[in-house]
């Protein structure tokens, strides 16, 4: 799909070797570095549990609601840390996070979703942002008076990135778009990702457990395991990288295994020292 990273492109966001800890106890990510380059796909990679989800919390600023901090490093955006700022400033800046799970307003219709999404535009274009999220999600448009609790989980999925789409952002986070939806789906939503990056310049960090997906549609990648970047590089190679392919994508030098069996191998020593 999409092959090598984008590595003279300026540097959106750019996070310096954070550490997080929740309850001043838990230690969950140990020193995390990574770049998000303007209009690049970066995916974000690692089994449940590695601190992927965390990693898009600190960044977009809502870890203090689960009574967790950035104790350690800094994050920055355009340059400027933005790590003190409020979720609401940050969407302002363009940095907007499509949360695990979608948490559409089930109550409200696919419209009514799609408009708070635009609450903090004050350009007056918020009819044609609409009109261009209908046009990448044009089943949002058959469904939109529909109430959002009684629409399917991908048709909320493509609610939850149209609402984010609708503040004007220019990255967007989005975490674990393919969790829970059928195999044509998760092609669907990752295409229309690809799209509003050529298209539409949007750059996008996406925390992704389905590694082969992600890595077919991304520019570069970041491989988490226990809080830490194991692995990092364009995601052409990655998806060679013969680590990767034992650990996450369920293949070897002898062929495919069960997820099962590769899900019991032992990490290399130099992934965990």
């Amino acid at each position: 799909m999409l092959d090598g990273p984008k590595t003279e492109a300026e540097t959106l966001l750019e996070v310096n070797n954070i550490e997080v800890i929740y309850n001043h106890v838990i230690l969950v990510l140990k020193g995390v570095s990574l770049n998000v380059p303007k209009g690049g796909i970066t995916a974000l990679l690692g089994g449940n549990g590695a601190g992927k989800t965390t990693t898009l919390k600190a960044i977009s600023n809502l870890l203090h609601s689960e009574r967790g901090e950035v104790t350690k490093g800094s994050i920055e955006y355009r340059g400027k840390r933005v790590q003190d700022l409020s979720p609401a400033e940050l969407v302002k800046r363009g940095v907007v996070q499509v949360m695990e799970g979608r948490h559409c307003f089930e109550h409200l219709t696919i419209e009514e979703n799609l408009l708070t999404g635009a609450y903090t535009r004050r350009d007056g274009k918020s009819a044609e942002a609409l009109e261009m999220v209908y046009d990448y999600f044009p089943r949002l448009r058959e469904r939109r008076k529909s109430q959002a609790g009684y629409t399917s989980g991908g048709e909320q999925q493509m609610c939850a990135i149209g609402r984010a789409l609708m503040s004007k952002p220019e990255t967007i986070l989005l975490d674990e778009p393919s969790m829970g939806l059928a195999p044509q789906l998760v092609e669907e939503i990752f295409t229309i990702v690809k799209n509003l990056n050529e298209r539409e310049g949007v750059s996008f960090l996406l925390a992704e457990q389905n590694t082969n997906v992600a890595l077919r549609f991304a520019h570069y990648g970041y491989i988490l395991e226990s809080g830490r970047v194991v692995m990092d590089g364009a995601a052409s190679d990655l998806r060679e990288n013969p680590d990767v392919k034992e650990f996450y994508l369920g293949m070897s030098d002898e062929g495919r295994k069960s997820f099962r069996d590769t899900r019991s191998y032992r990490r290399r020593k130099r992934w965990l020292s």
